[in-house]
């Protein structure tokens, strides 16, 4: 059996994560982000997967961000200084968002970008392939991938048309996908 690396089960793991959309809306910037909630539902079971684990602990006025392979107990480490706030409402964000970006930053992620989100788009056939290799690997893995794809689609309003804009979906898939949205 091959010993993989951290580095390249992580590059690995990157190569599943997708496109990660901005789920989140900030009223004062009048812009959207991605939550930190929804980037841990992308990767978490992507690097469980792969072997990996991903903690955030707090521990000397600083956050870590750590990715540690289950294997050999090798790990990668990013770490932010806390800075000092007496507010613990604010203390609270101010973590909250040294996670995601130190998350983000150690992994070299983002989110899509608003201009170049059509060109991010990957290829329906592409897509198509992929979600093939993985039921030829773990039907379980992608019944319940389908399952997490169609509670959020339920939960945004989401119709088959817009799932079709990053899926190709088959005739048989749709009248499932329909039932399945009502």
């Amino acid at each position: 059996m091959e010993t993989k690396t951290i580095y390249k089960k992580i590059s690995e793991s990157k190569n599943e994560f997708g496109v990660l959309v901005k789920d989140a809306e900030n009223p004062f910037f009048k812009s959207s982000y991605l939550s930190l909630n929804a980037l841990l539902s992308t990767i978490e079971p992507v690097f469980i997967e792969h072997g990996l684990l991903l903690l955030q602990p707090i521990e000397n006025g600083k956050v870590s961000t750590e990715i540690i392979s289950l294997e050999d107990g090798s790990k990668v480490v990013s770490s932010i200084e806390i800075p000092q706030i007496n507010d613990p409402q604010k203390l609270g964000s101010a973590i909250t968002y040294f996670r995601r970006y130190s998350l983000q930053s150690l992994l070299g992620l983002q989110a899509e970008d608003d201009d170049a989100n059509e060109a991010s788009k990957p290829k329906k056939e592409e897509t198509a392939k992929f979600w093939l290799n993985k039921w030829n690997k773990d039907k379980t893995k992608v019944l319940d991938l389908y399952t997490k794809v169609v509670n959020s689609a339920k939960e945004k309003g989401k119709t088959v048309s817009d799932l079709r804009e990053f899926y190709k979906i088959s005739k048989e898939i749709e009248k499932e996908l329909e039932k399945d949205l009502k």
